[in-house]
C-alpha cells in the first residue's frame, strides 16, 4: 500500500516537474477560481432568499406587522430604518393575503368603509360631521398618493360651523395638504394645477385659493394660471433662452473664425436683443383672384339686349337728332320711322376670402451686437521679441472676418424690425493676448485601464490554452505512431534468411521492447524528448 502510494506520489512530481511555467500558472489560477466559485455557490446557498413584503410602512404599522409574524414564528428581516419589512420568498404571497384579511397594516384612520361598519342610532350630528371629515381626509390621501411622483400625502381640511341666523355669514373652507415625493423628483405645472383642482372638486365650497400644498422640504406649490402670473420663473425662463441663443452664436462664430485664423488667435462675444412679446390674430383678408389684372372670378352673368325698328318709336326715344338718348343707336328713315338697340351687362364676381389665426414666436432677436478680437502676433524674432502684423495683413483679415459677420448678422435678426446695417452690428480688434483664451471642447472618452489589463489577460489564457492543445495533439500523434510501429513490427513475416538491419531499425527495436517491459522509463524518456523538442 506504501509502495502504491509512493508510485502516484512520484508520477504526480514527475508530471509537475515536466510542466513549463505557464501550465503550473495555468493549473494554480483555475485551482483558486474552482475553490472561489465552490465557496461563493455555498454562501449564497446557506443564505435565505428575503424579499420585500411591505415598503414605506410607518413606525406604527411595522409594529403591527412585526408582533403579527412573531406570534407566527415567520422569520423576517426590518430595514431602511424601519420602514420595510423582508421574509422568505417562499412565504411572501401567503402572507400578503392572510395580513390583508386581519386588516394590517393599519394606520388609524377612518375611510367611508367606518359608517357602514358602525353606524348606530346614537350617533350625533357633530360626530357624524368629525367622521366625515376624517374620512374624506383619508381617501384624497389615498388618492393623490397613487399619483406618480408622490409617495406619501397627508391631508387636513378644516371646515367652518354653520351660523344658526341667516344674516350671518359663515367662514370658508380650507385644505392644507403635504406631500412626500419621490427623491429627486420635481412636479410639473400641470400636475400641480391638476392637486388644486382635485382637492377643490372633492371638498364642498372650497375654492383653490383655500387651498395650501407643500413637500417635505418646506417647498410651496403655488397654482399658476393667467390671473396669477410668476414675474420671477418668466424673468428666469427669458434669461435662460437670451443665454443660449447668444451662446449658440458665439459657439459657431468662434468656430469658424477659428478654422481661419487659429482658435488661440481669436476671441467672439455675442450680445442680443430678444424680443419676447407673442402675438396672437385674427387675419381676414379679401384680395383678387387675378393679382395682376385685379379682377375676381366670375360667378353670374346677366346680359339684356333690347331692339325696335318701326314708325312709332316709345315714349321717350327720339332719333339721331338732337335729343337722342345715350345708348340708343337710332335711325329714322322717313318721316316717323325709328331704329335703336341697348345693351346691359351685369358681372358678379367672387373674391378670395382668406381667414388667418396666426400666433407669432415669442423668441425674435429685434438686436445683435458681435465682438471680435484678433491677436495681432505672429510668432517672434530672432532677438524673442513678438512680431506683429502689417496694417495690410491687418486689413485682409478684417475684411474676411467682416464678410463672414455681414452674412451672420443679415440672417439672424428677424426682418420685422426694418432694413439692418451689418457693419454697424459687430466690430473687430486687433490686439496683443496677455493670456491664451480657453475654448470649451467636448471631452475625449478614455478607455479605462482595467480594460486593458482584462484584455490582455484573456489574450494571455487563450495563448496558453491554444498551446496546450497543440502539445496535446502532438503527444497524442506520437502515442499513435508508437502504436503503428508495433503493430507493423508484429506483422512482419519471418524469412529463413537474416536480414541485415540498420541502426534506426535496431534503435526502434530498442524503443519498442523498452514499451513493453517497462512503460514508466518509455514515458519518462518520451515526455523529456518532448520538453527538448
Amino acid at each position: 500500500m506504501v509502495e502504491k502510494a509512493q508510485s502516484y506520489m512520484n508520477r504526480i512530481k514527475d508530471f509537475w516537474i515536466s510542466r513549463t511555467l505557464a501550465q503550473r500558472t495555468l493549473f494554480i489560477s483555475a485551482f483558486v477560481l474552482l475553490f472561489i466559485t465552490v465557496a461563493g455557490l455555498s454562501i449564497f446557498a446557506g443564505k435565505s432568499n428575503m424579499v420585500p413584503l411591505y415598503t414605506n410602512l410607518s413606525l406604527q404599522e411595522t409594529g403591527q406587522i412585526k408582533a403579527e409574524l412573531d406570534n407566527r414564528g415567520i422569520p423576517y428581516e426590518v430595514g431602511n430604518g424601519g420602514t420595510t419589512i423582508n421574509v422568505p420568498k417562499e412565504q411572501a404571497d401567503g402572507l400578503l393575503v392572510d395580513l390583508a384579511a386581519q386588516g394590517l397594516p393599519n394606520n388609524g384612520q377612518i375611510d367611508y368603509s367606518f359608517f357602514s361598519e358602525n353606524a348606530s342610532w346614537g350617533m350625533t350630528d357633530k360626530d357624524r360631521e368629525i367622521l366625515e371629515v376624517a374620512a374624506l381626509q383619508t381617501e384624497l390621501s389615498k388618492l393623490i398618493s397613487s399619483i406618480n411622483g408622490i409617495q406619501q400625502a397627508s391631508v387636513m381640511i378644516n371646515k367652518p360651523e354653520q351660523s344658526v341666523f341667516v344674516g350671518q355669514a359663515s367662514g370658508e373652507t380650507s385644505a392644507s395638504i403635504v406631500i412626500h415625493t419621490e427623491p429627486g423628483y420635481q412636479l410639473q405645472t400641470g400636475q400641480i394645477q391638476g392637486l388644486y383642482h382635485l382637492v377643490s372638486k372633492s371638498v364642498p365650497n372650497l375654492s383653490t385659493d383655500n387651498i395650501v400644498i407643500m413637500n417635505q422640504y418646506f417647498e410651496y406649490f403655488d397654482l399658476k394660471n393667467e390671473n396669477n402670473y410668476d414675474v420671477g420663473n418668466a424673468y428666469t425662463q427669458q434669461h435662460e433662452i437670451k443665454q443660449n441663443i447668444e451662446k449658440d452664436i458665439q459657439r459657431r462664430v468662434q468656430r469658424l473664425l477659428g478654422t481661419m485664423i487659429g482658435g488661440e488667435k481669436v476671441v467672439v462675444s455675442v450680445t442680443t436683443d430678444i424680443d419676447f412679446t407673442q402675438e396672437d390674430r385674427l387675419e381676414e383678408i379679401v384680395e383678387p383672384v387675378n393679382l395682376e389684372t385685379m379682377e375676381g372670378l366670375p360667378v353670374s352673368v346677366e346680359r339684356i339686349t333690347e331692339t325696335y325698328t318701326g314708325e312709332n318709336p316709345p315714349d321717350g326715344i327720339v332719333g339721331t337728332g338732337e335729343g337722342d338718348i345715350p345708348g340708343y343707336e337710332a335711325n329714322t328713315e322717313g318721316n316717323g320711322y325709328t331704329e335703336y338697340e341697348m345693351m346691359k351687362e351685369t358681372i358678379n364676381n367672387e373674391f378670395n376670402r382668406i381667414h388667418r389665426n396666426v400666433v407669432e414666436s415669442p423668441y425674435k432677436i429685434r438686436d445683435l451686437g458681435i465682438q471680435v478680437a484678433v491677436d495681432n502676433t505672429k510668432g517672434q524674432t530672432e532677438n524673442g521679441e513678438p512680431e506683429y502684423l502689417s496694417a495690410q495683413e491687418q486689413q485682409m483679415v478684417q475684411e474676411s472676418i467682416s464678410s463672414i459677420l455681414n452674412s451672420v448678422v443679415s440672417t439672424t435678426i428677424a426682418k420685422d424690425y426694418g432694413a439692418v446695417n451689418p457693419q454697424e452690428k459687430f466690430s473687430v480688434v486687433f490686439q496683443e493676448f496677455q493670456e491664451k483664451p480657453t475654448i470649451p471642447t467636448s471631452p475625449t472618452p478614455v478607455i479605462p485601464t482595467w480594460v486593458y489589463v482584462a484584455g490582455g489577460a484573456l489574450i494571455l489564457g487563450l495563448i496558453v490554452l491554444l498551446g496546450l492543445l497543440f502539445r496535446k495533439r502532438k503527444d497524442e500523434r506520437a502515442v499513435e505512431d508508437i502504436r503503428d510501429r508495433q503493430q507493423a513490427s508484429s506483422d512482419v513475416v519471418e524469412f529463413d534468411e537474416p536480414i541485415e538491419e540498420d541502426e534506426e531499425t535496431i534503435k526502434r527495436r530498442k524503443l519498442e521492447n523498452m514499451a513493453k517491459e517497462d512503460p514508466e522509463e518509455f514515458a519518462k524518456l518520451l515526455r523529456s524528448w518532448i520538453t527538448e523538442e
